[in-house]
C-alpha cells in the first residue's frame, strides 16, 4: 500500500457485493491513457486500470461523494501505479540507453535487462462520441518521445505533470489527490519541466488526421517494404530519420546508416506483410513474418512518425503479443 496517499487504505476492506450506480466503467479510457502515461506499458496500463476498477467496486459502498467519481477513481490508479513504479525501473527507447549503430551489425543483440517502453492503440485513448478536441490532446499527449521523456521522473513528479499539463488539473485538485500543499505541487511541475526540457504542451495539439499527402507517402512506404525495395524505402526517409528495434538496444540515425542496416539485414525484412493500424496517436502497421505453412505470422507493430511529408522515424516493436492487444489477428 502507498502511504502517499491517506484514502487508499479504505479500499483494500472487502464490502458488498450489492452494484453500484457509479457508472465507474465510463472513465476506463481517459484513466487507460493516464496509467499508459505513468508506466510506460499498453499490458501494464490495463492490468492498473482492471486493478483500479476492482478496487473501486469493493470500496464502492463507502465512497461518500465528497469528491468527484472521477477524481476518486484517478486518486485509486494513481497509487496503484505508484505501486508498480516502486516494484521495477523505468521504461525506456533504445536511445535513452546508448548510442546509435553504425549499422554495420554491432550493437544489434537483444538487451535483456532493459524494460522497453510499448506503443499503445488509439482506440484504447478515447471512446467513440468524443469531441475531436478531446481526441486530438488524448493522442498527441501519448506521442512515443513524450512518454519516453516522462519515464525519466520521479513517480509524484510524473503525476503532477501529468495532471496539470496534459489533463489540466488545477494545483488545488492535484494537491488534494497526492496529498500535498499546492506550494508542493508548482514545486514538483517546475522540476518535472526542468528535468524534460519544458514540454511546451502547445506543442502536442497538431491535427493528428492524417492529411492526403500523408495517406498517400504511408502507402508508398507499405508498397516498397512488402516488396523490400531499398532504394524505394530510403527515398521516403528525411535524412536525419531514426530507426529503432526493441528488444534490439540498437537504433540508427540518418537515412544512409538505416540503407546499410536494411542492406546487411535484407533477409529477415524480406517477405513480411503489412496490416495498418494506429499508435500513440499516429500511424502505424502490424507486421507479418512468413511461416513454413504459407501464412503470416504476428511479428510486432511498427510506429511510423512524419514531418514534412517524409518519414522521420520507423519503431518496431518486436513482441508478437502487441498484435493481439491492437486487436488484430496473429495468423493472416
Amino acid at each position: 500500500m502507498n502511504p502517499m496517499l491517506a484514502d487508499e487504505s479504505e479500499l483494500t476492506e472487502p464490502v458488498s457485493s450489492e452494484p453500484h450506480d457509479l457508472d465507474m466503467e465510463r472513465y476506463r479510457h481517459e484513466l487507460t491513457a493516464y496509467c499508459y502515461r505513468m508506466l510506460g506499458s499498453t499490458f501494464e496500463a490495463d492490468d492498473a486500470v482492471q486493478s483500479t476498477m476492482l478496487r473501486a467496486w469493493r470500496a464502492a459502498d463507502r465512497f461518500e461523494r465528497r469528491s468527484s467519481v472521477r477524481s476518486w477513481l484517478y486518486r485509486i490508479a494513481t497509487n496503484v501505479c505508484f505501486d508498480l513504479l516502486k516494484a521495477r525501473g523505468r521504461r525506456a527507447m533504445p536511445m535513452d540507453v546508448g548510442p546509435s549503430s553504425p549499422g554495420d551489425g554491432s550493437g544489434e543483440l537483444a538487451a535483456t535487462d532493459v524494460l522497453w517502453l510499448q506503443p499503445i492503440p488509439d482506440d484504447a485513448l478515447a471512446p467513440a462520441g468524443r469531441s475531436a478536441a478531446d481526441v486530438v490532446v488524448a493522442r498527441e499527449s501519448v506521442r512515443l518521445a513524450f512518454v519516453a521523456a516522462l519515464q525519466f521522473l520521479p513517480a509524484r513528479q510524473r503525476a503532477v505533470l501529468i495532471l496539470r499539463d496534459v489533463l489540466g488539473w488545477q494545483a488545488t485538485e492535484v494537491a488534494g489527490l497526492l496529498g500535498m500543499s499546492s506550494i508542493a505541487v508548482h514545486s514538483a511541475l517546475r522540476r518535472a519541466r526542468e528535468t524534460i526540457g519544458a514540454i511546451d504542451a502547445a506543442s502536442w495539439a497538431a491535427n493528428a488526421t492524417l492529411e492526403s499527402d500523408e495517406e498517400r507517402l504511408l502507402a508508398r512506404y507499405v508498397d516498397a517494404f512488402e516488396r523490400f525495395d531499398i532504394d524505394a524505402l530510403v527515398s521516403l526517409l528525411r535524412d536525419d530519420a531514426v530507426m529503432s528495434m526493441p528488444p534490439r538496444a540498437l537504433w540508427l540515425h540518418g537515412a544512409a546508416t538505416i540503407r546499410t542496416w536494411w542492406t546487411d539485414n535484407v533477409g529477415g525484412c524480406r517477405y513480411m506483410r503489412v496490416v495498418p493500424t494506429s499508435a500513440n496517436g499516429g500511424p502505424a502497421f502490424a507486421l507479418y513474418k512468413p511461416a513454413s505453412d504459407g501464412t503470416f505470422e504476428a511479428f510486432g507493430i511498427q510506429v511510423v512518425e512524419v514531418l514534412d511529408d517524409q518519414i522521420a522515424a520507423l519503431h518496431t516493436f518486436i513482441e508478437a503479443d502487441l498484435v493481439a492487444r491492437f486487436g488484430l489477428p496473429m495468423l493472416i
